[in-house]
């Protein structure tokens, strides 16, 4: 059985307090508690502070471009569905540049978990306000508050066919590596969202604050997750946050309606086409 440390490459730079901190140390106990070899797990990352994660954990990785998690996600998993495949965004990445990405993904339910870093701010670039920044928020972006309804990602994704939806929090690791964990089991695409406070540039949603302003779903024993009104209704919430697994249903993977029974992935292929068969095809064109 593996542990913790298999996974940790180098130690991490993140600002000291970032709640990155707690997320690494997560994904590290999931990746641990599912005893996957490094070489079996793909992490894919996009642009934000989130994106260094990958040089830090000990598997195969990917930083793409700003936007483009997954996609890049998505390709590796239908080109090799042995791979556990991880996404990481922040809200900028997910719910801004990335969001045509992030709809689609959901509705296809491709086998692979998404785990949203949501500090509401753009904290690599020093503080800007970000789609899940609230109603008037002050930053270097919106120096007279913004103006714009902040969004909310859960909803949007049961509202777009989520069949795994999850919320933790990087102040309380133990339940958040139960959640990613729960999620890479899952089959089809999860989403764990994590409220991962910036200590530099947003002094509202602090550590404390989130405290105040979230409660367990986890400790509801009358909570059905397999209840989609009922799930509705607990994101629907304003005045508190629910957290733990909200939304879980059974239904095919992408990869399983497009590949059937075929059992060899697609990277084993041989696509080597021979001089008879490359004539045939040039004779076309002709």
């Amino acid at each position: 059985m593996r542990k913790d440390k298999n996974y940790h490459l180098t130690d991490p730079t993140w600002c000291k307090g970032c709640g990155n901190y707690g997320i690494f140390a997560a994904f590290k106990k999931a990746a641990a508690a599912l005893d996957l070899e490094p070489e079996q797990l793909v992490v894919v990352t996009g642009i934000g502070c989130h994106g260094r994660l990958n040089n830090y954990f000990n598997s195969y990785g990917f930083h793409a471009l700003h936007g483009r998690t997954l996609p890049v996600a998505s390709g590796i998993k239908l080109s090799n569905p042995s791979l556990s495949v991880v996404g990481i965004s922040g809200d900028g990445d997910a719910y801004s540049i990335g969001l045509g990405h992030f709809i689609h993904s959901l509705r296809r339910n491709i086998n692979i978990t998404y785990v949203v870093a949501d500090n509401r701010i753009y904290a690599l670039t020093q503080g800007q306000t970000s789609p899940t920044s609230e109603m008037g928020y002050v930053s270097v972006s919106t120096p007279y508050g913004s103006k714009e309804l902040n969004l909310n990602g859960l909803q949007l994704a049961l509202a777009s066919g989520a069949s795994f939806i999850a919320r933790g929090f990087s102040g309380n690791p133990t339940q958040l590596s139960s959640l990613i964990e729960k999620g890479m089991k899952h089959k089809g695409f999860a989403l764990v969202e994590v409220l991962s406070p910036c200590v530099i540039h947003n002094k509202i949603n602090t550590y404390q604050w989130f405290r105040k302003n979230i409660y367990n779903l986890d400790d509801d024993s009358n909570y059905d997750p397999g209840d989609k009104m009922k799930a509705w209704k607990k994101l629907s919430n304003e005045k508190k946050i629910p957290m733990g697994l909200i939304y879980v249903e059974k239904r095919p993977s992408y990869e399983d309606l497009v590949f059937g029974k075929r059992t060899e992935p697609i990277v084993s292929d041989d696509l080597k086409v021979d001089a008879p068969r490359l004539e045939k095809i040039m004779e076309k064109f002709k």
